[in-house]
């Protein structure tokens, strides 16, 4: 060839100087002539084609070697997928193995055309979902025809067929897994939070007359009644759940009047049951309870309710003497004053009336018969609550402990604190506002504040804003006593240790409004709410069960605390612990009232080497002593506190010596535990106050080597939260007083940030679902000048366990940061500069949330939405937002919370969102014509 006059070819010759017309070929002499064959006759086949012409195939040395990394990787996976096939073939009954070749699917399809037929169709198969989706379904099949009766491997293809079948079809296959299998409780679960987040199918109706059909059912299966089906173990605390749940249900649609109505039925069908209906099934003993109900007698709550029992038995004597209803001046609803300032957006009006409604409107509307009231004088039927509304959902418990979670249950349905978790299949469901994050007075009191466990469940009648901060305010006079008659009904049902809680969980409630008045410092107010509380305090502890209750006297003695009253308080503390006697570090009690007393004396000064720690040494000194108490005189020998130190420590080792502590079981005696948890914080907080901190960091040190092979990795479930019963929840108890004691070092001295950091992150690797510990490591990480660590801990959390708290907590510390950088920003709270760049804050937390909303505990989570509603409008994305709205609604179809957001978001979409409401029978109070009339009177 000759190209710009250079040839190039076999043969080197100078260029010709002559301009040519024409591309040279050289070396034509040296060409071979073909050979020609009666198969080849032109000569023109290679020897590939002549021999497939002959029908042969390459040579052995002439077949493709494989020849890169991509072959070899595809020959490996072909061999565990024919490894596979071959244990499936040869095990077919193992569930796992089949489940474990579904999940192998995924690592299968990331190879490079393992399964591809032509060239070119690898990267499109590499990237077809439908492929593998339809790989996992066919193994599916397979499986399901070898293992029938298997529950695992039909809901892993139900959860599959999502992807393919329309809702409808869904609906069906689910309906013949749960006809077949109606005795499984974790299979209804599930059922009922799929039919509760399908949005084109949802409705209010229908999913509450599900619960209904799922609890009447389990209960037959309970009874015996479904002979094909027996009930399998732990049933009726799955019932329980079950029935948790349907209220929260009830609660976050909007419907607080049968939720209520539920919890007051159970009530009298749990605790006053006639003995005559006791030996009847669940459905006979429903028949029974129909007839009270309907009669008008007062119910669970309300003035002068006697039960079920009493009233079965005066009807069989002839009934109620009928006596004239006192003339008492009920205070009357105000109606009027629903709507303050007409001048105001309606959408505002509305909103306001709306929540103000649901505040005063959550108790169940009965006819008054003081006042010849009919149910026609009912201005909303809805209000009322029929028995066909109940019926189906009531259970029964034969459990003492189930009763028990069922009344401390109610009492936090309506707003109580409580030490009780809900369970673990509804924790996230109801999760609905975001008190999760508030601190309350724990940054000024980390060794006293109260913790109130709200859990970031809002109670009946509230459906604040998100970010109006959650504290005990109480409801209006009527709830109030309502409240109050649930204690008096329910608390001669029980003695001992349980009725012990409800004393404690009645005065924590009043003295929450104490909390919060001091907090708004509404002096009024916070006098005649602490005139109230010590009242409350005082009978209480007048009743003979009560008058050597030494967690009464520790709460009576915090509230005289709280209100000022610290001589008065030292009174009580110093009586107290006079009566109880020489008990030493024996009774746990006595040991936690000492705890308490010593601690409020160290935060009153917080000076270490002042009168206030004095007095603290001197209580926690004489605790070990086995003379009577005495009163604090002066400071403390040191040959006592020696003394008092080797006590702590001998008792410490026996504690730790004894067999449960070191035994894998989850749970333990409970006096031994309370015991250990109590003496580890007092011993704690003297070696604190006579040595230092570094001493009482070894203390705990000490007991985390010795409790810490007895806990998982995983944390303690939420069942199990608040309730020291094992060696895990022992430690828990420890490492939270751990971190209180240094955050209150760090209050009053100078301490180095390290060592509070490590104690928080080595706690939250076992217990990654405890939201005081998350809320005190994002306050400290928060001050931190960089945020790669935080992000790499949250990373780790997240990765490797299943609560929702890292997610969330994860959240809001990138918020808080975003706030920082936007306070830097601003100038007189103006506009933000945009000299200096975005951080990519904003696209983190979108990350985040979007993470979070894979799982399906975060999908189904209102609060979660929520949040990442909040966050993009306030970032100024609105469009972006209103997808986020209906997204939610996708997951979350039942929350009202989510709907009134919405409206206060996008208020010229409030005529549509009503719409929506209305569509999918979710409460609306104050409909938009009588909002219309309202505004023209």
């Amino acid at each position: 060839m000759n190209m710009d006059g250079v040839a190039v070819g076999s043969k080197n010759e100078p260029p010709s100087s002559e301009p040519i017309s024409f591309i040279p070929v050289k070396g034509l002499d040296e060409v071979v002539p073909p050979v020609t064959t009666w198969l080849n006759p032109l000569g023109i086949y290679d020897q590939s084609t002549t021999q497939w012409l002959q029908g042969q195939g390459p040579s052995e040395p002439e077949s493709k070697q494989p020849d890169s990394q991509t072959d070899r990787e595809s020959a490996l996976l072909k061999a565990k997928v024919e490894e596979f096939n071959r244990r499936v073939r040869e095990n077919p009954r193992d569930i796992q193995l089949w489940m474990a070749f579904v999940a192998f699917q995924d690592e299968v399809m990331k190879s490079p055309g393992l399964y591809a037929i032509e060239e070119g169709e690898q990267e499109k198969r590499k990237r077809s979902l439908k492929l593998v989706l339809e790989k996992k379904l066919a193994i599916l099949e397979r499986a399901i025809e070898s293992n029938q009766s298997s529950v695992e491997l039909k809901l892993a293809k139900l959860k599959l067929c999502t992807e393919f079948w329309e809702p409808s079809t869904l609906v069906k296959e689910w309906q013949k897994l749960i006809f077949l299998h109606p005795n499984d409780t974790a299979l209804w679960q599930k059922y009922l939070l799929f039919c509760q987040s399908q949005f084109s199918t949802f409705t209010v109706s229908k999913i509450h007359s599900l619960y209904g059909k799922c609890l009447s059912t389990l209960s037959a299966v309970k009874d015996g009644s479904i002979l094909s089906h027996p009930a399998l173990p732990g049933t009726e605390e799955a019932m329980f759940a079950l029935f948790l749940q349907h209220c929260h249900f009830l609660r976050q649609a909007g419907h607080s009047e049968k939720a209520v109505s539920l919890f007051q039925a159970m009530v009298d069908f749990t605790f006053f049951k006639p003995d005559s209906v006791k030996d009847l099934p669940t459905k006979g003993q429903v028949d029974f309870f129909e007839p009270f109900w309907d009669s008008g007698e007062p119910r669970a709550g309300e003035k002068s309710a006697r039960g079920w029992r009493a009233w079965m038995h005066q009807q069989e004597r002839g009934g109620w003497v009928v006596i004239g209803a006192d003339d008492e001046d009920d205070e009357p609803e105000d109606e009027d004053q629903e709507i303050r300032d007409k001048s105001l957006p309606k959408w505002q009006i509305w909103l306001a009336a709306e929540r103000s409604r649901d505040q005063r409107h959550w108790r169940p509307w009965r006819p008054d018969k003081s006042k010849k009231q009919t149910e026609e004088d009912c201005e909303d039927p809805e209000r009322q609550v029929l028995f066909d509304d109940i019926s189906p959902s009531l259970i029964q418990l034969s459990s003492p402990d189930l009763r028990f979670q069922l009344v401390a249950a109610f009492l936090q349905f309506l707003g109580v604190p409580s030490d009780l978790s809900p369970p673990a299949s509804c924790l996230y469901l109801a999760m609905d506002e975001n008190s999760i994050f508030d601190n309350g007075f724990y940054d000024e009191k980390p060794l006293t504040s109260l913790n109130l466990s709200f859990s970031g469940i809002s109670c009946v009648g509230r459906s604040d804003p998100l970010g109006c901060r959650r504290w005990t305010r109480g409801h209006n006079r009527e709830g109030e006593e309502f409240i109050r008659n649930i204690f008096h009904l329910v608390m001669p049902l029980f003695s001992g240790q349980e009725r012990s809680q409800l004393c404690f969980s009645w005065l924590r409630y009043e003295m929450a409004k104490v909390i919060w008045c001091l907090h708004t410092k509404n002096k009024k107010r916070l006098k005649s709410q602490g005139k109230n509380c010590k009242k409350l305090a005082k009978n209480l502890l007048k009743e003979p069960e009560n008058r050597n209750n030494l967690c009464l006297w520790k709460q009576y003695a915090h509230l005289e605390w709280l209100l000022g009253n610290t001589e008065e308080a030292r009174k009580v503390f110093d009586s107290a612990l006079s009566a109880a006697g020489s008990r030493e570090l024996r009774d746990w009690e006595v040991c936690e009232l000492s705890l308490l007393y010593a601690e409020l004396e160290v935060e009153l000064l917080p000076d270490p080497r002042g009168a206030s720690a004095a007095r603290a040494v001197h209580v926690l000194t004489r605790l070990t002593e086995s003379g009577p108490y005495g009163p604090y005189s002066g400071p403390v020998l040191a040959v006592h506190i020696l003394k008092a130190r080797k006590a702590y420590e001998h008792a410490l080792q026996d504690c730790l010596g004894e067999s449960w502590v070191c035994s894998p079981a989850p749970t333990a005696p409970a006096a031994p535990c309370h015991r250990l948890v109590s003496l580890v914080k007092c011993f704690m907080l003297f070696q604190y106050l006579t040595v230092g901190i570094d001493a009482a960091v070894r203390v705990c040190e000490q007991v985390y080597a010795k409790l810490k092979g007895s806990t998982s990795s995983g944390g303690s479930s939420p069942e199990d939260a608040g309730s020291a019963q094992s060696p895990s929840s022992v430690l828990e108890a420890v490492m939270l007083m751990h971190t209180s004691l240094l955050r209150f070092h760090m209050k009053v001295s100078v301490y180095p940030l390290a060592p509070l950091r490590q104690a928080l992150s080595e706690a939250l690797q076992l217990y990654p679902g405890n939201q005081v510990l998350w809320r005190s490591y994002v306050q400290i990480q928060s001050k931190s000048p960089t945020a790669s660590k935080t992000r790499r801990f949250f990373d780790a959390i997240t990765r490797s366990t299943k609560p929702l708290e890292p997610w969330l907590f994860a959240i809001e510390a990138e918020k808080m940061r975003k706030t920082l950088v936007e306070s830097v920003q601003r100038v007189d709270g103006r506009d933000v500069h945009t000299t200096i760049p975005e951080t990519g804050l904003t696209h983190r937390i979108k990350a985040l949330f979007e993470n979070a909303l894979r799982s399906d505990s975060g999908s189904q989570c209102p609060l979660l939405w929520r949040m990442y509603l909040n966050f993009l409008v306030s970032s100024g994305n609105r469009e972006r937002s209103k997808g986020v709205f209906y997204k939610a609604l996708q997951s979350c179809p039942w929350a009202k919370v989510l709907y009134l957001d919405a409206v206060q978001h996008f208020p010229e979409e409030m005529q549509e969102i009503l719409d929506l409401m209305t569509e999918k029978e979710l409460r609306v109070r104050l409909p938009m014509e009588e909002l219309e009339l309202l505004l023209e009177d």
